[in-house]
């Protein structure tokens, strides 16, 4: 019955990120914004965050089927909550500066995320590393965005 846990551990954050995607897909305006010079495609972004979503729920559903204490529950689902809101601030709203001091945020949602992971699985906490470094370059790409289309 372990599939389950993990089945519904990595379908939140894939179905959740879905719903978002949806919803800034009509005012997505990546391609016509003034980018640094690291910028991806557009095309890398879908692929990267399915990957990401996918190792966390991974993650999680290691710690659900092991030992997942209180606050890494809590600081899971407000970090995920926190990804997903960055988005709509950033490509709906278009509030590129806000958006900025919410993935700084993130940022420090997510260190701390794998933190309390650690302390419960550390493989749990290990997957958890390329979220960190994306979610690091994400911060770098707002920001020169940010300076660059004011």
């Amino acid at each position: 019955m372990k599939y389950k846990v993990y089945l519904k551990s990595i379908l939140i954050p894939l179905i959740l990120g879905f719903i978002v995607g949806f919803i800034t897909s009509k005012s997505m305006d990546y391609s016509t914004l003034v980018k640094p010079v690291l910028a991806p495609p557009s095309i890398l972004f879908p692929i990267v965050w399915s990957i990401l979503y996918i190792l966390m729920g991974v993650s999680y559903g290691i710690l659900k089927t092991n030992k997942l204490s209180e606050e890494s529950k809590k600081i899971y689902y407000l970090q995920l909550g926190v990804n997903l809101l960055w988005s709509i601030i950033f490509f709906t709203f278009k509030l590129r500066f806000i958006a900025l001091l919410w993935i700084i945020l993130l940022d420090m949602l997510v260190i701390l995320m794998i933190k309390y992971f650690y302390k419960n699985n550390k493989v749990a906490a290990y997957l958890q590393i390329p979220y960190i470094v994306w979610v690091l370059f994400a911060t770098y790409l707002n920001l020169a965005i940010y300076l660059l289309n004011r």
